[in-house]
């Protein structure tokens, strides 16, 4: 570890310290060392098996059955994955009570994993490790509807009102969950420090919270191993791995 990362650290501490309320938010960088890969890598796993807009996923049987295809290719890439040091780091910013909660752009389950409860992650793209039907909202285990795709090719239908089901996540064309955005929206208002871990901030509306909290007049910190938009308004920025940063927060 270079000094200069030690230096940065050590000042992270110090605004981590100051603060009265610190907003966490992490993308994909943090779970990559998780060993799940990230959408917009050259030869991601991704781009061989995209989502599937959700307009055609509600029009077309043969796009639900190619969907969940995708879906479970993905999933056997990365079974077995563990929360990184970087999860680690920040459930321990959680406990310690200077954290409220953490926003995510990530649908892993991994911050979850890492001993947060569900009202301690505010998830923004969903959650791929369920389903749920898009008719009553039923939550329906991976394992079963994987049992019965794999059985007949086709995905089942929702056990209590026969909807249809998708897994918990939004898809490109889909709305943006109405509750995670409003929780979002008062914890980057309320917060005094807004911590970026992850996230190249290029995915909108996602995005828009730390440029929010900033204007808010809340510190910004962004640590992330590529430049982002938002480093030249940020009041600390730390390119390194996010392992390598949030371990020294683990408890």
């Amino acid at each position: 570890m270079t000094e200069s990362l030690i230096a940065s650290i050590a000042t992270l501490q110090d605004m981590i310290q100051e603060a009265r309320i610190v907003a966490g938010f992490t993308g994909a960088g943090i779970s990559t060392e998780s060993g799940i890969p990230d959408f917009r890598s050259p030869g991601s796993p991704w781009m061989r098996n995209k989502p599937i807009p959700f307009e055609l996923f509600l029009q077309s049987p043969k796009a639900r059955r190619e969907a969940w295809r995708r879906k479970f290719t993905m999933d056997d890439l990365y079974r077995g994955a563990h929360p990184s040091a970087g999860h680690i780091g920040f459930a321990s910013l959680i406990t310690s009570g200077r954290m409220p909660a953490v926003i995510t752009q990530n649908i892993d389950g991994l911050h979850q994993a890492s001993g947060l409860a569900e009202d301690q992650v505010i998830e923004l793209h969903g959650n791929g490790t369920y389903a749920k039907c898009l008719s009553c909202g039923r939550r329906h285990e991976l394992d079963w509807v994987r049992y019965h795709f794999e059985r007949s090719g086709d995905p089942p239908e929702c056990m209590v009102c026969g909807g249809i089901l998708k897994s918990a996540t939004i898809s490109f064309g889909q709305a943006m969950p109405e509750e995670p955005m409003r929780r979002a929206q008062r914890l980057t208002a309320a917060c005094d420090l807004f911590l970026v871990a992850g996230s190249s901030l290029v995915v909108f509306p996602a995005a828009a919270f730390p440029a929010f909290a900033k204007e808010n007049g809340a510190r910004l910190v962004i640590v992330n191993r590529e430049p982002t938009p938002l480093d030249r308004a940020a009041d600390l920025v730390i390119h390194a791995e996010i392992g390598e940063v949030f371990s020294k927060f683990v408890s």
